[in-house]
């Protein structure tokens, strides 16, 4: 069974009621949750450990200070601010420092949860690396097939495999055998690393 590679996110906020919430929140939706409510660890924490997401508490004075700090810590890692003091001025700076989005407090998690899946669709940020995979074999193998304006059928025909088999690769549904991918290789003339290139 494959091993999935989950999103690892963590949670920083003085608050340590909604600290709670959100973890029983984020486990439940099949991520990794880590909580911090001392601001002074948070560098530290994202230096030693793998976190590809930060939920930060921008509330107090000294929040967005320590997304700076973030952002020159870790360019890449992806910020989603909350706050519970909303103003125009915080968000604007919040938002120049490169914040995935911000949130006001109490969150609504359904809300949440449209952000976060935002993020991990715009940032590539790897949930489940199979499913990533194949989503990206598939959408290959469906962009060569249009380019060589051959249907699913004459594909299938061409390599002896099923209509059925190709369009679940083609939908990221099903993975594909490194024996099927010669055949869709050949059978499209391109070098079978083609289908793994830059992922």
């Amino acid at each position: 069974m494959a091993s999935k590679q989950r999103l690892n996110v963590l949670v920083v906020d003085h608050d340590e009621g909604s600290n709670v919430e959100l973890k029983d929140f984020l486990v439940s939706e099949g991520y990794q949750a880590e909580i911090l409510t001392d601001a002074d660890q948070v560098l530290g924490e994202i230096k030693q450990n793998n976190h590809q997401l930060v939920l930060l508490d921008v509330s107090s004075g000294n929040g967005i200070e320590l997304l700076e700090k973030i952002r020159s810590a870790d360019s890449d890692i992806c910020v989603i601010a909350m706050t519970g003091l909303a103003t125009v001025e915080a968000a604007v700076r919040t938002l120049k420092h490169q914040a995935f989005d911000y949130l006001q407090k109490p969150l609504e998690m359904e809300e949440l949860r449209a952000v976060i899946q935002a993020a991990v669709r715009e940032k590539g940020l790897l949930v489940d690396l199979e499913t990533r995979l194949n989503l990206v074999v598939g959408t290959r193998l469906r962009e060569k097939r249009s380019a060589a304006q051959l249907t699913l059928k004459q594909l299938a025909n061409r390599t002896g495999l099923s209509v059925s088999l190709i369009s679940q690769i083609e939908l990221g549904k099903s993975a594909a055998s490194m024996s099927t991918l010669h055949k869709l290789s050949t059978a499209l003339q391109i070098r079978m690393t083609y289908f793994f290139e830059t992922v």
